[in-house]
């Protein structure tokens, strides 16, 4: 009876996480950001000449929505929503992380100094909006860069450049190793953010919202962050790229290319990748290929493959990063 119990709570569980992956505006894939994206999508190609059936086929074909790949990032949704109900109540919440940081501010510093008197409302409110968003941004570029550039990561995130076609629910195909990462990350930022304003500026912290989410978030959302993941190359000017993220920038991201390798890191703001040297500009009259390689190994769409195969490769790049510490302790050469 138990056992039933806790399958019809999973199931409850399952279900409300995956209606409101799609109808909760505090998601990315909320579907009024989606139809907003394609909206986008289509006047772009029409203001650059596409006819009416290339626009659609571009924006809703078949070929790319029902492609091998699209079809694995499906799966991969439905799966990794499976696991995220089962080790949800295994990961660190934000008010873990804000209580602690208050209570190591409130041992080192004593009563809390109440800066906000000095700041009204709105200004405080206005500093934890965008302190907020900066920190979240930077933390997405900084982890995303490790993830391509410490092979025992790019092991588990290859499961996301693996996609051939890219599509809004491309957004969601990772590996349940990055996903905890990702998730853990994004703990740690708000519980930094909370308890740190929290201590300082006690009730007067809010945050500046639209249906729920960040201000500034919203914005992006409402603006075509969905097109970061299709076929449409939307580009801004060259000096707006060297500030924002462009879907064509982050279409680089995913190209085979070797000259696009580890370029465009950034999720919102390209200003990390310009300070970091990573900034690609976006190249309009190329077209792009995307995924691994330029030719499709067999079974790379395959979900056991995808779920699997990184355990085993980053056990080798561990082995293989062992190896060369013994080596270089040891003063031996690599051959």
């Amino acid at each position: 009876m138990e056992s039933f119990s806790s399958l019809v709570v999973f199931l409850s569980d399952y279900q409300t996480g995956m209606v409101e992956t799609f109808s909760s505006p505090r998601k990315r894939l909320f579907i009024g950001y989606i139809l907003l994206a394609f909206l986008i999508a289509w006047l772009w190609l029409r203001y650059h000449g596409q006819s009416t059936v290339r626009t659609m086929r571009e924006c809703l074909g078949r070929n790319i929505w029902w492609s091998s790949s699209a079809r694995a990032d499906y799966g991969i949704v439905l799966i990794n929503r499976a696991l995220l109900v089962l080790l949800s109540p295994l990961l660190l919440s934000q008010l873990a992380v804000a209580t602690w940081l208050y209570l190591q501010l409130f041992e080192y510093w004593g009563f809390p100094p109440r800066a906000g008197v000095l700041l009204p409302d709105w200004a405080v409110i206005s500093l934890f909006t965008l302190c907020l968003f900066l920190l979240d941004d930077f933390s997405r570029y900084f982890l995303h860069r490790l993830l391509h550039q410490l092979p025992i990561l790019w092991a588990f995130h290859k499961m996301h450049h693996s996609a051939r076609t890219l599509t809004p629910l491309t957004v969601l195909r990772t590996h349940p190793v990055e996903g905890v990462l990702f998730s853990l990350r994004a703990v740690f930022v708000q519980g930094l953010m909370i308890g740190l304003f929290r201590f300082f500026f006690g009730d007067q912290v809010d945050l500046y919202t639209v249906l729920g989410v960040n201000v500034l978030v919203f914005l992006f959302n409402v603006t075509g962050s969905n097109l970061r993941h299709s076929h449409v190359p939307i580009h801004y000017w060259r000096w707006l790229e060297h500030l924002l993220i462009s879907p064509a920038q982050h279409q680089i991201h995913h190209s085979v290319e070797p000259r696009h390798y580890d370029r465009n890191f950034g999720a919102v703001l390209a200003v990390w990748d310009w300070l970091g040297g990573s900034l690609h500009l976006s190249e309009p009259e190329h077209t792009l290929r995307f995924g691994l390689s330029k030719q499709e190994r067999p079974g790379e769409q395959q979900l056991g493959r995808l779920y699997l195969y990184p355990f085993a490769e980053a056990v080798t790049s561990c082995a293989m990063f062992c190896r060369r510490a013994y080596r270089a302790a040891t003063g031996r050469n690599s051959g």
